[in-house]
């Protein structure tokens, strides 16, 4: 289950809404092995897409760089779905190479805004796509 804050989720989705109508991508690291998604990360889509992600891999360098030196994780991985529905393609399957992340999808099919969207979770391990329940939280229980 991914348990993710309401900030957060609406930062996401956001992002989402505001790079419509090309694809939006991101991460939202946390410290490492807990599994508590904290720092939200936009990304810019180097392909500039609507129907096609990719992260510019100078920025993704850079990224895994501070992740390391702030000893995090990627704990979520999203990116939006401009007009289907939010389920991993083939391709956003063949990119998934983080078996410990959250694959957030949100579609923006609903591009008005004034309609339902659908804001979804995968774990994606060895080509096997899960969808996994959300917890949307105010904020983190203490631990």
């Amino acid at each position: 289950m991914l348990t993710i804050t309401q900030a957060l989720y609406d930062q996401i989705v956001a992002h989402s809404r505001a790079d419509h109508p090309d694809e939006a991508c991101g991460v939202v690291a946390g410290p490492a092995g807990t599994g508590r998604a904290e720092r939200f990360i936009p990304m810019l889509n180097a392909a500039r897409s609507p129907t096609f992600y990719e992260f510019d891999s100078a920025d993704l360098l850079k990224l895994y760089r501070d992740m390391d030196d702030r000893d995090e994780e990627p704990v979520i991985v999203y990116h939006s779905h401009t007009a289907t529905e939010a389920y991993p393609s083939r391709t956003d399957v063949t990119y998934a190479n983080e078996p410990g992340a959250h694959y957030v999808l949100v579609s923006t099919a609903d591009a008005d805004g004034a309609g339902p969207f659908q804001f979804r979770s995968y774990r994606i391990v060895d080509g096997e796509i899960t969808e996994e329940e959300i917890e949307v939280v105010d904020a983190y229980s203490a631990v």
